[in-house]
């Protein structure tokens, strides 16, 4: 089991934004951006929430409105706190002063929180065209934002793209494969009716990360197939694993192909 992934990965994602060097500002000329900076570290051991710590960034703002990351600084807690407008706000800005920094974490929220798909794909495209390296993880960790695209282009009906997609990212050099990627991909190609394609990447999540959606999507391969005997046995893997808590997750929402119990229940009554 590699569930420890999805933990690491959460970690160095939140962990990776964190106070700039501000001495790169100052080699770099730009006083402005380096006095900017310097009052962002007033806000080191202040809760995103306090008053201290927004203060910190407000006064950062004031020394160089054009300062990006005061703004994703104070987005965050409007994020956590459901107040998403002035979270909108804020990022943008960060994006409009910081493209190559912050699309990708804008267009990672867009997608987990507010399932907005144009708009994600809009802002991974851009990332593309402007980065000359890897495009990098949404912010949560679980996902190459490769894979965040293409999820998006299945909820817009376009599954074959989504396929292409991931299947071009898994064999990207050096990637290392997603805690979901696969399964993601067996449900793209069970949805498409490519059943041995389907299965096989079943197969590979399961050696890989093995997870009660897993079985449940081979069981609904092996009912297609009129394998009813394997439907039953997959279902019931997937039972297992369900109750000891082997699934998809994500703090805040519902991962995509996510399975519930009511889900099983109602396979379980179609193969009797």
């Amino acid at each position: 089991m590699k569930l420890y992934l999805s933990f690491f990965f959460l970690a160095f994602s939140y962990n990776s934004f964190t106070q700039p060097n501000c001495n790169y500002f100052l080699n770099e000329g730009d006083t402005l951006k380096y006095e900017a900076c310097l009052q962002t570290e007033n806000a080191k051991g202040h809760y995103q929430f306090s008053k201290e710590y927004q203060i910190a960034m407000d006064k950062a703002i004031k020394i160089d409105p054009t300062f990006a990351y005061p703004y994703r600084a104070k987005s965050v807690a409007y994020l956590k706190s459901g107040d998403f407008i002035e979270w909108k706000r804020l990022i943008d800005l960060a994006v409009k002063y910081d493209p190559l920094g912050n699309l990708g974490y804008r267009a990672s929220c867009r997608y987990q929180f507010f399932r907005d798909y144009g708009g994600t794909i809009v802002d991974i495209e851009e990332l593309l065209r402007i980065s000359n390296a890897d495009i990098g993880h949404s912010a949560n960790g679980n996902y190459h934002l490769q894979v965040v695209r293409a999820l998006c282009y299945k909820a817009l009906g376009r599954k074959q793209k989504a396929i292409d997609l991931i299947e071009t990212q898994l064999q990207a050099e050096g990637y290392v494969i997603g805690i979901y990627d696969y399964i993601h991909l067996g449900v793209l190609y069970l949805e498409n009716g490519d059943l041995s394609n389907a299965k096989l990447n079943f197969k590979k999540q399961q050696d890989y990360n093995d997870l009660a959606e897993n079985h449940f999507y081979m069981s609904k391969v092996f009912k297609a197939e009129n394998n009813l005997k394997k439907a039953k046995i997959e279902l019931q893997k997937a039972v297992e694993l369900y109750e000891i808590g082997y699934v998809m997750s994500d703090p805040y929402v519902h991962p995509v192909d996510k399975i519930f119990w009511s889900m099983i229940k109602v396979e379980q009554k179609s193969l009797n």
